[in-house]
């Protein structure tokens, strides 16, 4: 007789359907929405057990939500991850990830090439705390110097918002190994269809949910995965600083990662269309998206990201500001917006917006022009972007 085959369920396929109900009559197709701030225990042996952490029964919503235990088992899956969390936005997951490892005197070692949020926490917040930042660049070039005894972190961001460098995340996670640190990396531009950093060493990968996971901007949520032991010290970081997700928004994130690896995949091919065309266009300097040969990290991104470079890019006009202001002014399908990574096209200028708390020195150490755009590339036609693009800049 020939040999049973057993398929194998792909990460998207298991990321679907983890911690949904799969037994029994008249179970809900969709996560229900456990609305509630508190939860009813049957007697007090039961509250003490919980209190002894003998229990999994819930407490409070702060401290964990059956709804929001479903998206957090789904996206531990899609990172190959023991656990994960889910926080009210992606700094939340950031904050609490990195306050959880660090405390008065330590020191961390950040790529200078980050989302300007965290940037600005690392140069601002941190310092207050009596907790020291070392910048390098995204080769990672220095850190061996810098390692010292009160070094606890590596901190990256892969690919970079908004340059679009890329970090070798396996020699980033091998140094931190070799100095006994933790290793955290933003991997929100990646996404998990694209990357995954745990398998490359990791300790912790930290997205802005409010991004591709969740894709169709109309929530704002964070999410930390790694091993139980690490997300549960992240975990009672975050419950300290409140930094929960609502149920309602855990159903929506639910929704999303069920589309997510479509939505990437097309994005990814829409965006190398795009950057095609802009490297070709006389009033574009420069365009930075990885999965062109022009890219200096093409090579690195072709084999730490599979499937595609991603569906964000982003370009210098040689005009300058002036020249940028009237693209973005001009865009009629390209929405003059924030954030990234849903169903719409979106254009911003990083100095109004992301990055507009950095100086002018610190922009330019970051790569970051008067007159860069950066575009997150939605779900349009491909021919209708570019389209767009010709008579803004026309």
């Amino acid at each position: 007789m020939p040999k049973k085959l057993v398929p194998r369920w792909s990460d998207a396929t298991r990321a679907i359907h983890s911690g949904e109900p799969r037994h029994g009559l008249n179970v809900p197709v969709t996560t229900p929405i456990i609305r509630t701030s508190n939860f009813n225990f049957a007697d007090t042996a039961e509250l003490k057990r919980f209190a002894e952490g003998k229990s999994k029964a819930y407490l409070y919503t702060r401290y964990g939500n059956p709804t929001l235990s479903v998206a957090e088992a789904k996206i531990a899956d899609l990172e190959n991850a023991e656990a994960a969390l889910v926080t009210a936005s992606g700094t939340a997951a950031i904050a609490s990830a990195l306050l959880a490892a660090l405390q008065s005197g330590d020191e961390v070692i950040a790529t200078r090439q980050i989302y300007g949020g965290s940037f600005n926490f690392f140069r601002d917040t941190l310092p207050r705390l009596g907790i020291r930042t070392h910048f390098v660049e995204t080769s990672l070039e220095g850190v061996d110097r810098l390692v010292n005894a009160k070094t606890r972190v590596l901190y990256v961001e892969s690919p970079a918002n908004p340059t679009l460098q890329l970090v070798d995340l396996k020699k980033a996670a091998a140094l931190a190994r070799k100095h006994k640190l933790v290793s955290m990396v933003d991997s929100t531009f990646g996404s998990p269809v694209l990357q995954k950093p745990l398998d490359l060493g990791f300790d912790l990968v930290l997205h802005s949910a409010t991004k591709y996971l969740a894709g169709h901007s109309d929530i704002v949520a964070g999410v930390a995965a790694g091993s139980r032991a690490r997300i549960s010290k992240v975990r009672e970081m975050m419950i300290r600083l409140g930094g929960s997700m609502d149920p309602d928004a855990g159903y929506l994130l639910i929704r999303g990662l069920k589309t997510l690896e479509l939505r990437v995949h097309r994005q990814c091919a829409t965006a190398l269309e795009l950057a095609r065309f802009l490297e070709r266009h006389p009033k574009i300097a420069r365009v930075h998206y990885p999965g062109l040969k022009s890219h200096p990290d093409r090579r690195l991104a072709r084999r730490q990201m599979a499937g595609g470079f991603g569906g964000m890019l982003a370009f210098d006009l040689k005009g300058g500001l002036p020249a940028a202001r009237r693209f973005c002014d001009r865009a009629k399908i390209f929405l003059l917006a924030a954030s990234l990574g849903g169903v719409e096209s979106l254009i911003v200028l990083p100095i109004y917006t992301s990055h507009h708390r950095m100086g002018t020195t610190e922009l330019a150490a970051a790569g970051i022009s008067p007159g860069m755009v950066r575009v997150s590339v939605g779900l349009e036609d491909a021919v209708d972007l570019i389209a767009d693009v010709q008579q803004a800049l026309s």
